[in-house]
């Protein structure tokens, strides 16, 4: 259950860090927070794919969102 809670944070965190980088891009000014952001996402979604015995597949990604979120509210 660890595993699906950092790739649901590093789903969001690189979510989220898209727009930033593109805001950036529009504003002509270096994305530095942003990229280190998306950098950082993709380094706890890698760790999270080294420490998970099963592999996840890209159809199973919406179900761990989805319980990992259930697991929170409840």
């Amino acid at each position: 259950m660890t595993t699906d809670y950092l790739i649901t944070i590093g789903l969001l965190v690189g979510l989220f860090s898209i727009p930033a980088m593109l805001a950036a891009y529009a504003d002509d000014r270096f994305p530095r927070a942003p990229m280190a952001a998306f950098v950082l996402s993709a380094a706890v979604i890698a760790i999270a794919l080294m420490l998970n015995p099963m592999r996840y597949s890209v159809a199973e990604l919406p179900n761990v969102v989805v319980r990992v979120i259930a697991d929170i509210l409840n």
